[in-house]
């Protein structure tokens, strides 16, 4: 982020976890990320049809919610240095996510380990997407390279 100063691989240690900012989910982000997507499932869209069903209203794509929960933890300043995604494991959805609840991400360091090249690192973080009661409502790890700190000039 702008006016952040770096944070690079070194500075996070095993067991430490990142939260993230929270946002309230709305009608606009269902129908953006519809839009987005092409996902245009009756479940998120159409209020008449989300009555019937057993969660008895529209809820919030899955993918958009991990989305949300990665894009919140960016936030957090830990981000900059990324040089790449590496993926994503053991997706989990644990609750609906419905128009106001209110998430917010925390990510623990799960895993950390240098690569071959000296100016870059591997984290894991074990990532929970929380609703305003604390609840998780999605869980999932996620895996980055991260730039190491430069070795000082001599």
């Amino acid at each position: 982020m702008i006016g952040q100063p770096d944070r690079w691989w070194e500075d996070l240690a095993l067991g430490d976890v990142l939260r993230g900012p929270g946002m309230t989910v709305t009608d606009a982000h269902l129908v953006q990320w519809a839009g987005l997507t092409c996902d245009i499932v009756s479940l998120h869209l159409d209020e008449e049809y989300a009555a019937g069903t057993q969660f008895g209203q529209r809820i919030a794509h899955g993918p958009f919610t991990l989305s949300l929960a990665l894009g919140l933890t960016t936030q957090t300043g830990y981000f900059n240095n990324v040089v790449a995604w590496l993926g994503l494991d053991e997706v989990r959805a644990a609750r609906p996510v419905v128009i106001g609840d209110t998430l917010h991400p925390e990510a623990e360091l799960v895993a950390a380990r240098p690569t071959k090249r000296p100016d870059q690192g591997i984290w894991t973080l074990a990532y929970s997407a929380l609703n305003q009661r604390g609840e998780p409502v999605m869980t999932f790890r996620s895996s980055f390279m991260i730039r190491r700190r430069p070795e000082p000039l001599r």
